[in-house]
Formats: C-alpha cells, structure tokens, sequence
C-alpha cells in the first residue's frame, strides 16, 4: 500500500503514541485538552490549558520522549474565571515570589505585566539566576505567559574557556561526549554535534552556562535518536 507524502510515517506513529502516553503519565498535565501530532519527528501540540506551569509541563513531557526531533508549542492559556487575576495582583505575586528567592539579587528584576502576559528585565550574574527568576514565575496563578528579556552582566573572556566546557561536557554522566565539540568567541559559547535526546542537550547547553565568562550559548546540537 503506497503512503501519501503527508501521512504519518510509522516512525512517527510511535512517537506520537509514546507522547500521548507520556501526557498521560504526568499528573500536571490535562491531556484530553491536548492534541498530538508528528511529522518527519517534530510534535507539535494544540489545544487549550488551564495555566502556564501546564503549558510549560506539556512541552517537557514531550521534549522528554525518544524519537523527538523538535517540539512546537501551539498550545494557549484559558484561564478559568476563578484563576485569572488582575494584572496589578500578578505583578505583586510576581514581586514577591523573586523577593522570597535568596539566589537573586534584590531589586535586578524589574516586572511588568499586561493581560497575563510578565516580561522581565534587568540583569544577573549567572544564568541559573535568570532561570531561577523564570520558574518562580511560570507557576504562579493568572501567568498567561512569560517573556524573560533579563541579560547577565558582562564579563572577562579566559583562554581556557572552551577547554574547561569540554571537560565539563566530559564529566557528565548523561552524555556522549565524543559527539559534541565547543567553539568560543569572546564570552559567547557555540556548541555543535549529536546527541540522542533533548534531555542531552539540555545537558550539554547546562555544561556551557556553568562557564564564569559566557554571557551566551548558542546550542546548535541536532537531535538524532539513532546516531
């Protein structure tokens, strides 16, 4: 039986029943109000959700799926009317959740919130800072999403740098280092090869922030589940 360019190849097939499968195994996610498709290994999703953190968890939960390629997020937020909230109560929720985090700086963040919609700015030493700031936002209540514009400050290039990236890369557990290489340019970081997984190049992205003198790290590893 011939297949028409567009169908579904059966590789994709089984990706698109393991994320189903994966939805339904993950409590903070509503998978009956989420849709499901592959194509050449890209899932993308739509539908409707209850919050953000759902949104947020969704997408996770198929990054985290063998045989995925690349996820697209077509998914919005429909509050309920008992969880939406003014802007002027989100953005003192928003305040206050940064203020109870002792990793962050008092007063680096500045928020500004409309329609649901928190944008953040300012800056940070490190980048686990600007990504602490963004889970302590993302599940708060009337969050309809999340735009992070904070920057982390500027610092001194070293000569090891990309040595001491490749040794961090070599230490990891959860990856195949021999697939990865590191290239440097100033303080920006550019990582390229193959790795299995998203989860791995989430990994490898976390190994290059770790740096003290990276203000940017370009990932450009490309998922390929059989390399």
């Amino acid at each position: 039986m011939n297949t028409s360019p567009n169908s579904p190849s059966n590789d994709d097939l089984t990706v698109k029943e393991e994320v189903e499968e994966e939805l339904l195994w993950n409590p903070e996610v509503d998978p009956a109000r989420i849709g499901v498709s592959v194509h050449d290994g890209v899932v993308t999703l739509t539908g409707e959700v209850r919050t953000f953190a759902e949104r947020i968890a969704a997408t996770e939960a198929a990054m985290a799926v063998r045989g995925v390629l690349s996820v697209a997020d077509d998914l919005t937020v429909d509050l309920a009317d008992e969880a939406a909230q003014s802007d002027t109560h989100v953005a003192h929720a928003v305040l206050d959740a940064l203020a109870r985090d002792t990793a962050i700086p008092a007063g680096a963040i500045t928020v500004e919130v409309r329609d649901g919609t928190v944008t953040l700015k300012g800056e940070v030493e490190w980048n686990h800072q600007r990504e602490g700031a963004r889970r302590d936002v993302e599940h708060l209540p009337g969050v309809r999403f999340l735009d992070s514009r904070i920057e982390l400050s500027r610092r001194p290039s070293a000569s090891d740098t990309e040595e001491r990236i490749r040794r961090a890369i070599v230490r990891n557990a959860q990856l195949d280092a021999s697939h990865i290489h590191v290239s440097i340019d100033g303080t920006v970081a550019t990582i390229t090869g193959e790795v299995r997984s998203w989860a791995e190049k989430r990994q490898a992205s976390l190994s290059a922030w770790r740096s003290p003198h990276v203000t940017s790290v370009h990932n450009e590893i490309k998922v390929k589940p059989s390399y």
